[in-house]
């Protein structure tokens, strides 16, 4: 008897679960994960120190999005080592890069590009201090664009391949040069935005030759008020670099735009006001936050640098578990309204994927 009940309950949990999906159906889904890239070094195979790339983590982290098919992967950025100014090179590393996800592509994932400050900068001397800097230059952005741009965007296969159609979309919206966010390059294909029936998706680069670590949220102020005319009801955006870092350690530097206090404060309160979420990598961990909370606001930062670059904290600097854990989210959004968000992941051992978090934003 208690077996038959236990049957009945998972069979009743079962039926209720299938009757809410068809009353409230998925109508888009996504995934999102950055920093792919490998770092050289002796404890690379042949093939990851010729292409820079973490393959085995990635490889399985793409096997297992292709496994639950979200309409598209967001890439958050350091998807290749770069800093170099070789255009030989980085289109060799972006090469590597493109295969990987081209099974994602033809499997019915599209591949939505978010450009990370080692395809965009370079190692440089600081004229002032005389140490190395990482600077973002005109051949960086010139490169992302020669290598990314046919998926920025192709919208006969982004229909094809998401079943769904693209509006907003301008390859001209993008952060002006000599505009109120002190631009002097060519932003476009590297800032973006564009809408799905009601959602409202934004890429921003994080490293603008000239401003780098600094977000263009003038542009961004007028890209979502624009977006909110259209009639989004959710608002998500992608950058490489954090809002806020994530101290996993009292000794972690700032690495994102808190360098920037004023910046950051102006990007945070657009995400607020926006009922945004902000996906971002950079750091090489997972970390899922309410920033302000504290403060009376709801937005969330999910930090998923975690593709396979080598991991923020190292091995016994943490005592959460999940700082080294091969993360990515996975977003559904309802026809209700409601987003629905999990975060999944396994060891740096290579265990079982399981959930991390999950949660629902609703609706504002």
């Amino acid at each position: 008897m208690p077996i038959f009940r236990t049957w009945l309950v998972l069979a009743v949990l079962l039926c209720a679960s299938a009757a809410q999906a068809i009353e409230d159906p998925v109508t888009f889904s996504f995934a999102t994960v950055g920093d792919s890239r490998a770092e050289p070094g002796p404890e690379l195979n042949a093939q990851d120190a010729r292409w820079l790339q973490a393959t085995r983590p990635y490889a399985r982290i793409l096997r297992e999005i292709q496994a639950v098919h979200p309409n598209a992967l967001f890439f958050n950025g350091d998807m290749i080592l770069g800093y170099s100014l070789d255009k030989h090179e980085l289109d060799r590393q972006y090469a590597f890069w493109r295969g990987m996800v081209a099974g994602l592509m033809e499997a019915g994932v599209y591949v939505v590009p978010v450009p990370g400050n080692h395809e965009v900068q370079n190692k440089v001397i600081d004229s002032v201090t005389g140490k190395t800097a990482k600077r973002a230059s005109v051949v960086g952005e010139n490169s992302w664009r020669e290598n990314m741009g046919d998926l920025i965007f192709d919208k006969p296969r982004w229909t094809a391949i998401t079943g769904n159609s693209m509006a907003g979309f301008d390859v001209n919206n993008a952060p002006p040069i000599n505009g109120a966010d002190n631009i002097t390059t060519d932003q476009r294909q590297l800032s973006y935005s564009f809408d799905v029936n009601d959602s409202h998706f934004v890429v921003i680069n994080t490293d603008p030759t000239g401003m780098d670590g600094r977000p263009p949220v003038n542009w961004l102020r007028e890209d979502l008020a624009a977006a909110k005319t259209r009639g989004a009801r959710h608002v998500f955006v992608f950058g490489h670099k954090p809002a806020f870092t994530y101290f996993f350690t009292p000794i972690v530097n700032k690495d994102g735009f808190d360098l920037f206090p004023e910046a950051q404060k102006e990007f945070w309160q657009l995400i607020e006001d926006s009922h945004a979420t902000y996906f971002c990598g950079h750091e090489h961990i997972f970390n899922l936050s309410q920033p302000t909370k504290s403060a009376g606001g709801h937005s969330w930062q999910v930090i998923v640098g975690t593709a396979g670059s080598p991991f923020s904290a190292r091995p016994g600097v943490s005592s959460n578990p999940d700082d080294r854990t091969y993360a990515w989210a996975v977003v559904s959004i309802h026809r209700s309204g409601k987003v629905h968000i999990e975060i999944v992941g396994f060891s740096d051992s290579f265990g079982s994927t399981r959930q991390l978090r999950a949660f629902d934003i609703e609706a504002p």
